[in-house]
């Protein structure tokens, strides 16, 4: 792919960003009208040529994505789909941008969320599924990284590449197509994609709309414990073949935290057998799923984004009287991490392994600004995260202290309540930019060891030159290509980026942005990083 190739010169809009999100054949941008500046909406950039040259798919199958979503992209809890155009190099499709980020980045890692937040989004995820299944149309990718927020909370499902047409015409079908991520797919896809000689003429196959089933549980499952109950549904996890000897009565501590009440529905919509899964009128029948939840309104919507926002953000929090461990599964090797693309991580998405250079891809890096500003005025950036409050503000640390990001790192658990009473949306206390970030004292270059030391405690491979480190607002970038605790890929970039204050004093911002793999995950390294670099992380109290 060459770094010439232009974008299509009759697109109806205009870029207001780089990028905010990426796959190796495909960026999404944020956008409006060319005559306004409003709506905003994404934009899903796919260089045709790459995608099917490198990325294992066809033309047909991207048309096939463009197709199913303008099918299914009319409901509440489904990122609505606007229109596509291409030429000889494009194809772009605009769709609803989901204003408020992805839901899994703001769910703490082995912690999960309250029950009652949980039923919400699982009474959403399950409106949203059922609607596209009653179109005739299956996801079969149902995963956190595709669950996103809408800027009042909301769940939104996103990302049709592996959808497929189960239903047309009263005629079903089924599918022989292995994809999915292998810690939220059905094992009879794993099954159909290990047979894969022929059974007499035909090959094994699965029902798709039953493996939607399956996914909607296991996400249940990481909404209530914040982790997935197996790394894989085979022989070769303990955790599920032991699910699978005691009809779904595993002894695992995992499940031991899954709320009595719930554990039926779980083993219901987790039935080995795909023919016994719970449909969606059994699901919706189940007591766990009609209970009383003061956060759902009677339209399926979030009764009071304020309060739920609220109740989310006391759940994110970072102790730092913990040592840095792994999760609840134990660690990986070095051997894991240097092997980043074995295995199945070739499950987890449609796009191939092998990065794109072009820069219309490079992640969104907003340029930040020098400020030479007096003491009276708050200090801020281009992409500044501070809180509305803070261009008022006298003292950029008070300012600081209620950025709700700041939330995770304090001493008192709660949101400040400056934070609530000012709040007029959820977005307002759970924004849409990544909670995966903190604020560090430090000289760069010796915040810049600490973190190379903490990725190399965590046998995160590291580049053999040291890393660049700037005299600008760009202090540096290190790059992540490392696995999971559950051994799918994760990669992502740590950028280093600095505050000129009053009186010569700087302040650093380091955000983990996360590039490929489950955000769960990605948060759960954060942490990791974040216990391992504590002498040089900012405290509100501090």
């Amino acid at each position: 792919m060459s770094q010439l190739d232009p974008l299509p010169n009759n697109l109806p809009f205009r870029f207001i960003s780089r990028t905010i999100g990426r796959g190796a054949y495909a960026s999404v941008k944020k956008a409006v009208p060319l005559d306004s500046t409003t709506p905003v909406f994404a934009v899903k950039l796919i260089h045709k040529g790459y995608a099917i040259k490198h990325g294992r798919i066809s033309a047909k199958q991207i048309a096939m994505e463009v197709s199913l979503h303008s099918h299914v992209g009319q409901h509440p809890n489904v990122i609505e789909w606007f229109a596509t155009d291409e030429d000889h190099v494009w194809r772009w499709i605009a769709m609803e941008y989901a204003e408020g980020g992805d839901l899994f980045d703001k769910i703490e890692a082995d912690v999960g969320v309250s029950e009652d937040i949980a039923q919400v989004y699982f009474y959403q995820l399950i409106s949203g599924v059922s609607f596209i299944h009653s179109k005739g149309v299956a996801h079969r990718d149902l995963k956190p990284e595709n669950i996103l927020m809408s800027d009042n909370g909301n769940l939104k499902i996103a990302d049709f590449g592996m959808a497929t047409m189960f239903e047309y015409r009263g005629q079903k079908k089924q599918s022989a197509t292995m994809c999915g991520s292998p810690p939220y797919v059905a094992p009879e896809v794993l099954v159909c994609g290990r047979q894969e000689k022929k059974t007499g003429t035909e090959l094994v196959k699965y029902s798709p709309e039953l493996v939607d089933i399956w996914s909607c549980g296991v996400i249940l499952f990481v909404l209530l414990v914040g982790n997935t109950p197996w790394d894989e549904p085979t022989r070769e996890s303990w955790e599920f073949v032991e699910y699978k000897k005691t009809n779904g009565r595993s002894s695992d501590d995992l499940w031991k935290r899954v709320p009595a009440e719930a554990l039926s529905l779980l083993r219901g919509m987790m039935n080995i057998e795909p023919k016994k899964r719970f449909s969606f009128a059994q699901i919706r029948q189940h007591p766990w799923y009609t209970r009383h939840n003061e956060h759902l309104a009677s339209d399926g919507q979030i009764n009071d984004p304020i309060i739920l926002a609220t109740k989310m953000l006391e759940n994110l929090r970072i102790d730092f009287s913990q040592q840095p461990t792994s999760s609840q599964r134990g660690s990986q090797s070095s051997a894991d991490a240097m092997d980043v693309d074995s295995g199945f991580s070739r499950l987890s998405s449609t796009q191939p392994e092998a990065p794109i250079s072009d820069v219309l891809f490079d992640w969104e890096r907003p340029a930040l600004r020098t400020l030479a500003v007096s003491s009276t005025q708050p200090m801020s950036r281009a992409d500044a995260t501070l809180p509305p409050s803070a261009t008022q503000s006298t003292n950029f640390y008070d300012a600081l202290a209620e950025e709700p990001s700041m939330s995770q790192f304090s001493q008192t658990p709660g949101v400040p309540i400056t934070l609530t009473q000012r709040a007029q949306r959820f977005k307002d206390i759970v924004p849409a930019h990544s909670f995966t970030r903190f604020f560090s004292h430090m000289p760069p270059r010796l915040l810049v060891q600490m973190i190379g030391d903490a990725l190399h405690n965590l046998n995160v491979p590291l580049p053999s030159q040291p890393p660049y480190i700037g005299q600008g607002e760009h202090v540096s970038t290190l790059k992540v290509k490392t696995t999971d605790d559950r051994k799918q890929g994760l990669h992502g970039e740590i950028l280093i980026d600095k505050y000129f204050l009053p009186e010569s004093q700087e302040l650093l911002e380091v955000r983990f942005i996360k590039l490929k793999g489950d955000p769960l995950e990605w948060r759960r390294f954060f942490k990791k990083v974040v216990l391992l670099c504590k002498d040089g992380v900012y405290k509100p109290e501090a």
